[in-house]
């Protein structure tokens, strides 16, 4: 009797996948491993992408400490931070306050007047006496002769309160106030307008009634006359010079500070003015621990390592380099900022204040060596260090410019260079999805037609043993 054996179909072996069934091949590893050879071009395309991520973040992180270094070298060229000088007195009688424009020296006075204001009062009254109109003026004239100043003030109503708030309110530099001052016959409250000028002999001040001087000068009562703050220099010599000011700051004693007196004094003041070496220490060490800070980040990031392993008795050595080895461009940046710190400055170097250069290619600074040299010699040692100064802001800025910067630049183009490979990347996945499914595809064909001979196999010998069994 014949016998049948049963066969895939090829359209149940297609819906099961590849599983070898018909060859006896293992078609999902191989298509695995045909697809790991077919993926190298983006498996490198990868691992160029994460190298190069690193090194453009490393970058960025330099850019930073760079600009940051910009910024501190640029504001060591302030005028403030330079050239700063401190003032001090002899006396509670006098204080002073040097400037950038200041210059060392001293110099000594005696104090014989303070500045002082004219205060007048008006006699007791209710209402302003002027009755010739209900928005009342008055007119005040401010110092004399070719200089004086008149300014006319017109009140809203004959109340004090108003013509108190158009005097305050007009810019004469006279101020008023209203003082309680008992009350008249009729028991109606009286007050004195209290009238206060600016201080100084040159703002005296006179109140005319009416819109001009031509009217009846105020009856007033001088309470305190204006006058100018006196001091007098070189007291009980030749040179003996008596120097006014209309307030109690005199500005010109010496040059670029202003001197400020409390109290008068027969015993002289003196003011002396020194270069103050903690401002421009402070700068210098901030600018050099910037400095420092770069250089340190540069040296970690370039350095080699080598490692060493034994196995079997035999022992081999290895050697990898960090971010920035060999990078030329890190190496220019580096090179350009320390030649900028440590150059000769018009043929001295800045080690004699306190900048030095290693062995290791990096800066110290020494704190003391500065504060000496600008005890010493203030205007070469503030002179030398704003040279140095300019030169790292130059340096820094060149490479760290958000625009024209060398560093800037270089993480842009890899910036560019990332996108661009990311869509690589992207391409190898869209391409490597159809190779995969070509694979997919030609396996299927061939486990089919495996499928198709073997059916054909069998059907072929059942018949040969039918033959056979008959025979």
């Amino acid at each position: 009797m014949a016998t049948t054996s049963a066969s895939l179909s090829t359209t149940s072996l297609s819906g099961l996948g590849l599983t070898g069934l018909s060859s006896g091949l293992d078609t999902s590893g191989i298509i695995t491993k045909l697809m790991a050879i077919e993926s190298t071009p983006q498996t490198q395309l990868k691992n160029q992408l994460t190298t190069l991520q690193t090194h453009t973040t490393a970058l960025q992180s330099l850019n930073s400490a760079v600009a940051a270094l910009a910024t501190t070298a640029t504001a060591a060229l302030g005028t403030n931070v330079l050239n700063s000088f401190s003032a001090s007195t002899t006396s509670s009688a006098a204080s002073a306050t040097a400037s950038s424009s200041s210059s060392p020296g001293s110099v000594s006075f005696t104090v014989g007047q303070l500045a002082a204001s004219q205060v007048s009062v008006t006699g007791a009254m209710t209402t302003w006496p002027d009755t010739s109109s209900t928005t009342p003026s008055i007119t005040i004239q401010t110092g004399t002769g070719s200089t004086a100043t008149t300014k006319t003030i017109t009140a809203a109503s004959a109340s004090l309160d108003d013509m108190v708030s158009a005097i305050n309110s007009s810019g004469a530099g006279v101020s008023a106030s209203k003082v309680a001052a008992g009350t008249d016959s009729t028991g109606a409250p009286q007050y004195r307008l209290q009238l206060t000028g600016t201080s100084g002999t040159a703002n005296a001040f006179t109140v005319y009634e009416g819109a001009n001087t031509a009217g009846t000068a105020l009856p007033v009562t001088q309470i305190t006359a204006a006058q100018d703050a006196q001091v007098t220099l070189y007291a009980g010599t030749a040179a003996q010079q008596t120097v006014t000011s209309g307030s109690n700051t005199f500005s010109g004693l010496l040059s670029g500070v202003d001197v400020t007196v409390s109290a008068t004094s027969t015993t002289p003041v003196t003011v002396n003015v020194a270069a103050n070496a903690t401002a421009a220490t402070t700068s210098a060490q901030a600018l050099t621990s910037a400095l420092i800070s770069v250089f340190s980040s540069i040296a970690a990031s370039s350095a080699i390592t080598t490692t060493s392993s034994t196995s079997g008795g035999t022992s081999s050595s290895a050697t990898s380099g960090s971010v920035f080895t060999g990078d030329p461009l890190v190496r220019n940046v580096n090179s350009a900022l320390l030649s900028a710190a440590t150059d000769p400055v018009n043929g001295q170097s800045p080690s004699t204040i306190g900048i030095d250069l290693t062995k290791d290619g990096t800066i110290t600074f020494d704190q003391s060596a500065f504060a000496a040299a600008m005890a010493s010699d203030p205007v070469g040692t503030t002179a030398m260090y704003q040279t140095i100064a300019g030169r790292v802001s130059g340096a820094a800025g060149s490479a760290s410019d958000p625009y024209s910067g060398t560093i800037s630049q270089q993480v842009t183009s890899e910036t560019t260079q990332q996108s661009s490979l990311s869509t690589a990347i992207s391409d190898w996945t869209t391409r490597l999805a159809t190779i995969q499914a070509q694979y997919t595809a030609q396996f299927n064909t061939m486990e089919t037609a495996l499928n198709n001979l073997s059916s054909q196999s069998n059907y072929i010998t059942s018949q040969i043993s039918g033959l056979t069994t008959t025979y």
